[in-house]
């Protein structure tokens, strides 16, 4: 799951060396904390959140496939 959000993300940025995705499980929900560069943050949320929903949904996608539950938060 961490390498789907990263390869995703990675494919997004001007600074794909700046990423990192730390991944936390907290009651049976894997949260997976995504940090990019600033000058990023707007490629990867994208306009009205498109992009970053896009990026929570095939990851939610790929979970429910492995009966997990997921939370994928942007961070700057």
């Amino acid at each position: 799951m961490k390498e789907l959000i990263e390869l995703l993300v990675r494919s997004l940025v001007k600074n794909p060396d700046q990423i990192c995705v730390t991944e936390k499980v907290e009651n049976d929900t894997w949260i997976y904390e995504v940090t990019v560069a600033q000058e990023d943050m707007g490629k990867v949320i994208g306009k009205q959140g498109r992009i970053a929903k896009a990026i929570r949904t095939m990851a939610k996608a790929a979970a429910t496939r492995e009966n997990r539950r997921v939370m994928v938060e942007i961070v700057g």
